[in-house]
C-alpha cells in the first residue's frame, strides 16, 4: 500500500494549497483515508482502483462496527475527493465512488439559544477582571455576526471596523465576507480593545507580530487559538448554569434563526454565514418555523 499512501498524502497536501483547507480539515481527510487504506490492505483490495463492490463493502464494514453516519458519509466523501482526484491525474478512472449513494442521515434541527440563555451566558463573564472583559467582548461579537469559533480566533484588531459597524471575518478557504455588526456588541469590544486588551498583550515574554495583530489575546499575551476560545466559552456556559450541549455553533444559529424570523430573505443569511450552499442553510427556516409552533402552542388559549 506505500503507492497508494504515496498519492494519498500527495492528495491531502493539496487539500491546502490549491483549496485553501484549514490544516484541521486536511488533517481530517488523511485521517479518514489512512483508515480507507489499512482496510484495503487488510482485504487486499487496491486503495486506488476500488470497484463500487468493494466501497460497498468497506461501508458495510463501518456501518457494522455502529460508526455514526455522518462519519460513514465523511469517509466516503474523502474517498470520492480522492478518486476524483486520480481520474484528474489519469491515475484513475471509473468513478466507482461517485456511484456508491451516501447514507442517508436522520436530519436534526441544530441547537440554539432562547434570548434568556444568551443573555444569562452574556452575563457570566466577570467584566472587572481583563480576561473576563476579552471574554464578554468575544461572546458578544459571537451572537453579533455568527462567526465560526475559528473565524473569532484569526480576527485581528484591524478586522473590526468601528466607524463603519463592521467586521471582516475570513471563512472556509479562506473566503472573506463584510458582515453589519449592531453598536452594543462593539461598544464592548472598543472597551475590551482600550482597557483590557493592553494588559493582555504585555504579559508576551516574547511579543510576536502576530500577537500584535491579534484581537483576542490570552493571559500570556498570545493570539487565542479556536481551542482556547472553545474552553473558555465552555467554561462560561458551566458558570451560566446552562445546558453542557450549548456550543459556540449554537450561538451561530441562534443569530442565523434570529435573522429569518426577524424577515431576512435566505440569500442575506446565506452571506452573512459565508455558507457555500443556499442549501446549508435552509436547515435554518425550519429552525424558523418551528420557533412558529411553539409560540403557537404557549399563546394560542386552545393549544
Amino acid at each position: 500500500m506505500g503507492g497508494a499512501d504515496a498519492y494519498i498524502d500527495a492528495f491531502v497536501a493539496q487539500l491546502t494549497v490549491v483549496r485553501g483547507l484549514s490544516e484541521n480539515t486536511a488533517k481530517g481527510y488523511a485521517a479518514d483515508l489512512a483508515d480507507f487504506s489499512r482496510w484495503a490492505e487488510r482485504e487486499d483490495v487496491d486503495a486506488l482502483a476500488a470497484t463500487h463492490k468493494e466501497l460497498r463493502a468497506y461501508l458495510a464494514e463501518l456501518s457494522r462496527a455502529r460508526y455514526a453516519t455522518t462519519t460513514i458519509n465523511r469517509r466516503l466523501s474523502a474517498i470520492r475527493g480522492l478518486y476524483s482526484w486520480l481520474e484528474q491525474r489519469g491515475v484513475q478512472t471509473g468513478g466507482a465512488a461517485a456511484a456508491v449513494a451516501s447514507p442517508k442521515i436522520a436530519r436534526r434541527l441544530p441547537k440554539t439559544m432562547s434570548d434568556a440563555e444568551a443573555a444569562r451566558l452574556l452575563e457570566s463573564c466577570d467584566v472587572s477582571s481583563a480576561a473576563g472583559l476579552r471574554d464578554r467582548a468575544f461572546l458578544e461579537l459571537l451572537y453579533a455576526c455568527g462567526a465560526r469559533i475559528s473565524e473569532a480566533s484569526a480576527l485581528d484588531v484591524a478586522s473590526v471596523d468601528f466607524s463603519s459597524s463592521q467586521v471582516r471575518l475570513f471563512g472556509k478557504g479562506s473566503k472573506e465576507r463584510i458582515v453589519p455588526v449592531y453598536e452594543y456588541a462593539l461598544d464592548w469590544v472598543a472597551r475590551y480593545v482600550a482597557e483590557a486588551r493592553p494588559s493582555l498583550a504585555s504579559a508576551a515574554k516574547k511579543p510576536t507580530d502576530d500577537a500584535a495583530r491579534a484581537l483576542f489575546l490570552s493571559t500570556r499575551g498570545r493570539r487565542m487559538s479556536a481551542d482556547a476560545l472553545r474552553r473558555a466559552f465552555e467554561q462560561h456556559v458551566a458558570a451560566a448554569g446552562l445546558d453542557p450541549a450549548i456550543t459556540p455553533h449554537a450561538m451561530r444559529h441562534t443569530f442565523a434563526t434570529e435573522l429569518l424570523s426577524g424577515g431576512a430573505d435566505l440569500r442575506s443569511v446565506q452571506e452573512l454565514l459565508g455558507h457555500e450552499s443556499l442549501a446549508t442553510t435552509q436547515i435554518y427556516t425550519h429552525l424558523s418555523v418551528e420557533r412558529l409552533k411553539e409560540a403557537a402552542r404557549a399563546c394560542h388559549p386552545r393549544a
